[in-house]
Parts: structure tokens; C-alpha cells; sequence
């Protein structure tokens, strides 16, 4: 199910009760998170908020606030127009799964999967929704291609106004949070970030944080193993300017796919594609030649300029629970804004778990576990718990054949993408629910002996992980919590689990029903 706008999706939300709408006024500053923080610890991660009014240093913003508009099981299949995501993941699986068809059934099957993949690919159009408003602040002297020693102030650089229609805003007149009290400023929470590989013209949609310096510049908060980071380093080899484009809102799969774990130079906007039904509508930008959903709510243009100096950015309440503090990031230049005219600003916050991240990760764990199947087909199923805020902790079960098979598929995952920043995985046996958190620590405390079920190893770390010794290097830990076997140094017999006799549990169903 594709969405025309992001007001399309609260609607929908509203219909099916995940919606509550705030009508009293709440600042951007602190107000917002304090109520989304209570609203996200509520069991199942409780309702999308509608904040109608708030407010921006007192004063009444035209642009109403939407957050945890992803956070529950619920609202992330309605994100993806699916009844659950464990049926998405299954279509996915299956898709993958496909082989060349023996009968005439297979092979409409097989034709309705490709009905399905000719959404995929992204289609160009000449203007959207998101081009309702537009406001430039581009530099006159700049041209395309161009190289600065320095960035031009804001004070010496002569600006050109070109607004259609409505208000003046900058990046001040948005309802940007301050998330938590010892926040550096406002931060875009949201951001959609587009950008392209100068070498190959492969395009990447990825989120990284966004720090509000002032009216038109930013930090630019993309890590060093982010995509949009490698996109950068190339930039910063040929002192290029880098065109950079942010967007927010439009259809919520955009979201979701910009925080997806593709493998480097796979557009996100086909796998939008195929999650929609519907090929995405892109416009190009006004004053870059990047390219942006054209049903998107607002649409903030600029670039880097590899020139100038980096800048601290920071510190932020992060996902980690603790603040992430100030490091050098690239600068940010605004060179305009665009947005509908009925806009919706979404936000979120992260911070201790568990928060509206904890879904968007664990969907996409789901959607991707057939993929690490191929790799992996022993794999049974793969959980990143709430309290590993994303991919710190991972319990993985496995369907067991033979010895050391668990430190094969640690050493696997280690080497999977954002899988190389988890710094503890466990894994148990097939038998196990690895959702069930209390379910492994039972295996973990019961099947193991510390020094000879554990291994420890070295590899790239999360910028974000403030207890390593060096930014961004850190150690690993991996525990094989599943039955021993032969050939692993086991020399006892293993003893069975507890478990009663399945005819009496029948019995004592039959007698009491669900009295007990």
C-alpha cells in the first residue's frame, strides 16, 4: 500500500486508534520528549502523538508535530501497508526463495511476483507536493562544479530570495526538538539524507542526525562507516562541493528504508518501490541535481563544502541511553527549503530503551533475516533485543549439526554490515525463542561454562560506543549457549530438559480449560 503524504498516514493511524491528538500547546524544547518518552515506555510501545500546536521559543508553530508514528508492531506493518511484518518477511522470503516454474500454477505465481518487482525502479517526474512552497537561499556566485577555499559567511555571501508563496522560513521556523537537557541544540531526528557516489552515480538514502547550527547551517552527523560518509571522503579527495539533499515526511517507508541495512550502492527508493506497490515519484531538487520523493513534506537542499573546517557537533542524548559527545562533523550549508503546504514535521527521540527505534530496527531484522538465511541456512531466527539498543546485543538460534557450528555463525554476522558494531552475540538452539529474553538467559546461564563457551575478538566499533578505549575500535564477545556435542570438548553426558508428558498436558487442558 503506497501512501500520497504523510497526513495519509496519521489518517490511517487515527482510523485503526494508534493516534492521540495533543491540542495544548507543548514546546519543541524538552515538552515533546518528556510526553513521547512516557508515551513510548507504555507496554507495546502505546500511541502515535499528534502535537497540533507547538511551539518554538514560545512561539506558536504553523507546522504540527507527529512522533512515535513507528513506534509498535501495529503501526510499523500499517508503515508498510502490511497486516504484519512477519507476512511481509515471509512474502520476501519467498521471493528470494523462487525457482523457475514446473507447472502451469508456478508459473502464474511467478508472473504475479514480477507484477509485483515492476514497481521497484523510481520514476522521474516534473513537480510534486513537496514543491508547493519553495523558498532559495542559493549563493548568486556559486556555479556547479565549483571549489571554495573557504565556505562564504553568512554575513559576506550575497543571497537570492525566490519564494512562490506563504511565509519566509529558515531552518529556526521549524519545529526542530530539543530532545533531552544537555542536547548542543535542535536536531532533525528524521532526516531522510540523499546523496550520490561521485564515481558511479549510485544514489544513497541514509539517516543521520542533523544538529541546527544557526538559520541555514548544520552538522552533518554521518559516521565513519556510513555510506554517505564514504560518499563524502570522495568529495573531500577532489575538493569538490558535495550536493546534499535532506527530506521529511511523504510516504512512512521512505523512513523506513533509509534506516534499512542494504548492501552499499542498492537504491533505497527501489526497495520503497517494492514495499509500495508503487514505483516512487522523484522530483529533482531546485538548486542540486539530487532527485527527492516528490510526496515528501519538507525538502531542505545544500552541501558540504570539503574545504571548510569541520565543526563540533554534539552532545546528544542518543540511542545508546547516554549523550554522544562533541565530535568534529562536516558542515552543512542550506541552499533552500521547500514543503507542502498542509506539512507535517516527524520527529522522534531515542535514549534509554525502550524507544520507537527498538521497531524500526527489529523490522528490519525481520524483513532481512531471509536474506542471512542464504548465507546462513542453519539459522532459525535472530532477535535484537530492546535493552542492546539496536545491534549491542544479539540472540540468534540455530539449528545445530555439527561441532563449532555456533562460532561459525558468530564470526558470519560479525561480517554482515552494521552486524560488525554487535559486541555480544549468543546463540542457542533451535528449540529456544530468541524473543523471549528470559527463555535464553535461562539457556545462557544453564549450557554454559564461561571460559570454554566464549570467545572474545577485535573489529570496528560504533562511533556512538562511549565505553570503548578508542573511538570507533572495540572488542566482541560470543557465547555459545547451545547443547555440546561431540567434538567440542564435552566428555559428560548431557543431561534432557524438564519437560511433562504431552498426553497429560492434553488431560489437564481437557479438565480445566483455561481456568488454570
Amino acid at each position: 500500500m503506497a501512501y500520497d503524504s504523510f497526513r495519509d498516514f496519521l489518517n490511517s493511524l487515527e482510523q485503526a486508534g494508534e493516534l492521540t491528538r495533543i491540542s495544548q500547546p507543548l514546546a519543541t524544547e524538552l515538552e515533546i520528549t518528556e510526553i513521547a518518552d512516557r508515551e513510548m515506555k507504555k507496554p507495546g510501545g502505546g500511541k502515535a502523538l499528534l502535537i497540533e500546536k507547538p511551539t518554538i521559543n514560545g512561539q506558536p508553530s504553523p507546522f504540527p508535530v507527529a512522533i512515535n508514528t513507528l513506534g509498535s508492531w501495529k503501526r510499523m506493518a500499517l508503515s508498510l501497508g502490511v497486516k504484519s511484518v512477519d507476512a511481509l518477511a515471509a512474502e520476501l522470503g519467498a521471493l528470494m526463495k523462487a525457482k523457475p516454474p514446473t507447472t502451469f500454477r508456478e508459473t502464474l505465481k511467478l508472473l504475479g511476483t514480477a507484477l509485483d518487482l515492476r514497481h521497484t525502479k523510481p520514476k522521474l517526474v516534473k513537480d510534486g507536493p513537496c514543491k508547493q512552497i519553495v523558498h532559495k537561499f542559493q549563493d548568486s556566485s556559486f556555479k556547479p562544479g565549483m571549489t571554495w577555499p573557504s565556505a562564504p559567511s553568512l554575513e559576506t555571501s550575497k543571497l537570492k530570495l525566490e519564494t512562490k508563496s506563504g511565509p519566509f522560513p529558515t531552518l529556526l521556523d521549524l519545529p526542530i526538538l530539543k530532545c533531552w537537557p544537555l542536547d548542543g541544540g535542535r536536531f532533525i531526528t528524521l532526516p531522510c539524507v540523499v546523496t550520490k557516489d561521485p564515481d558511479t552515480g549510485e544514489r544513497n538514502v541514509g539517516m543521520y542526525r542533523i544538529q541546527i547550527y544557526d538559520d541555514r547551517t548544520t552538522g552533518m552527523h554521518w559516521q565513519l562507516q556510513k555510506v554517505g560518509a564514504r560518499h563524502g571522503r570522495r568529495y573531500y579527495e577532489t575538493g569538490a562541493r558535495m550536493p546534499v539533499a535532506v527530506f521529511l515526511g511523504g510516504d512512512p517507508v521512505f523512513t523506513f528504508c533509509a534506516t534499512a541495512p542494504l548492501p552499499d550502492g542498492l537504491d533505497e527508493f527501489l526497495l520503497a518501490g517494492y514495499l509500495r506497490k508503487q514505483s516512487v515519484e522523484l522530483v529533482k531538487c531546485e538548486t542540486n541535481d539530487l532527485e527527492v520523493p516528490a510526496n515528501a513534506d519538507f525538502v531542505i537542499e545544500g552541501y558540504v563544502d570539503p574545504r571548510e573546517p569541520l565543526r563540533e557537533e554534539g552532545p546528544f542524548g542518543d540511542h545508546t541511553g547516554y549523550y554522544t559527545l562533541p565530535e568534529p562533523y562536516p558542515v552543512f550549508h542550506v541552499t533552500a527549503i521547500t514543503h507542502r503546504k498542509d506539512a507535517v514535521y516527524p520527529a522522534t527521540i531515542v535514549g534509554i530503551p525502550p524507544m520507537e527505534d527498538f521497531y524500526l530496527g527489529g523490522a528490519s531484522v525481520k524483513l532481512f533475516l531471509p536474506l542471512i538465511k542464504l548465507n546462513f541456512p542453519e539459522i532459525v531466527d535472530i532477535a535484537l533485543p530492546a535493552e542492546g539498543v539496536f545491534h549491542n546485543l544479539v540472540f540468534v538460534s540455530i539449528k545445530k549439526t555439527y561441532p563449532m557450528q555456533a562460532y561459525k555463525i558468530m564470526h558470519g554476522l560479525w561480517g554482515m554490515g552494521q552486524m560488525m558494531f554487535t559486541k555480544y552475540i549468543v546463540v542457542v538452539d533451535d528449540d529456544v525463542d530468541v524473543h523471549n529474553t528470559s527463555e535464553v538467559l535461562f539457556r545462557l546461564c544453564a549450557n554454559t561454562d564461561p571460559q570454554r563457551d566464549s570467545i572474545f575478538t577485535k573489529g570496528p566499533a560504533d562511533v556512538l560506543d562511549h565505553a570503548t578505549s578508542e573511538i570507533a575500535i572495540g572488542s566482541k564477545l560470543g557465547i555459545d549457549a547451545t547443547k555440546k556435542i561431540p567434538g567440542e570438548g564435552f566428555k559428560r553426558p548431557w543431561p534432557p530438559l524438564i519437560k511433562m508428558d504431552e498426553n497429560i498436558r492434553k488431560k489437564i487442558d481437557a479438565l480445566f480449560g483455561g481456568k488454570l
